[in-house]
């Protein structure tokens, strides 16, 4: 029970990665208050799952900063403080940067990096007070680049310099600040993915085979727990050697 009595905002917490942590961070004693925008049926599914008294879960446009700091202030009421932040909310609008519009550009870099930015900042004001422990979701793309993806790429790098700006900034008042970067994850996100698509990525990896939402949300636990409590400003990739 690594996260016995901590209580945790998950942004995205319905789907893939994010429903893996909300589960994994239920089953280490923690209360989680998790965020969807458009899988409610999922969200539902998961609460009932887990149980209403230690999950609840939310609509909320990560993009829109009235939304997410209600969200905030409704989370850290029914959970009755707060301790970790879980940005994970992301999507993907992949295309050549010859052909890329410029809304799939903009709808990629506020749901991915413009609302990491607002739940960052607005758990802050709790955190201050007591520490705590951000974890933001970045990918391996974000570190390497990918041909049709520079959107996306742009946007996970740009967690990434968020996360260690915050881990400079807040480390006086024991907020720690981290990054998780996944590499190939068996997800819904990647479901529609070829299998020849697949066969070619994995002769980069040296594990051979696609990782697993569980694999992610075991080092979310790692770095929400105090077992980590000496740990900030790093990148931790969770991509079976690809990242090396």
């Amino acid at each position: 029970m690594l996260l016995l009595g901590k209580n945790a905002i998950v942004s995205g917490g319905s789907r893939g990665i994010g429903a893996s942590v909300v589960r994994y961070f239920v089953q280490q004693g923690a209360q989680v208050f998790f965020t969807y925008n458009t899988s409610e049926v999922a969200a539902r599914q998961l609460v009932e799952e887990l149980g209403a008294e230690k999950v609840k879960a939310v609509h909320c446009d990560g993009k829109n900063p009235e939304a997410v700091n209600a969200t905030i202030t409704d989370a850290v009421a029914w959970l009755g403080g707060l301790d970790i932040l879980v940005n994970n909310a992301g999507i993907t609008k992949d295309g050549l940067l010859l052909k890329m519009s410029v809304e799939d550009w903009d709808v990629v870099m506020e749901t991915n990096l413009k609302s990491s930015f607002l739940f960052s900042k607005g758990v802050l004001r709790y955190m201050m007070r007591t520490g705590g422990s951000i974890i933001h979701i970045s990918s391996v793309i974000g570190i390497h680049g990918n041909a049709g993806q520079s959107n996306y790429a742009a946007s996970k790098a740009g967690i990434i310099g968020l996360s260690k700006s915050i881990a400079h900034e807040m480390g006086s008042k024991q907020i720690r600040s981290n990054v998780i970067a996944p590499g190939f994850i068996a997800t819904d996100m990647t479901a529609g993915i070829s299998e020849n698509v697949i066969s070619q990525h994995l002769n980069n990896v040296p594990l051979k085979r696609v990782g697993r939402p569980e694999e992610v949300a075991d080092l979310a636990v790692f770095l929400a727990s105090d077992m980590s409590a000496y740990i900030s400003g790093q990148v931790i990739g969770v991509c079976g050697g690809l990242n090396r």
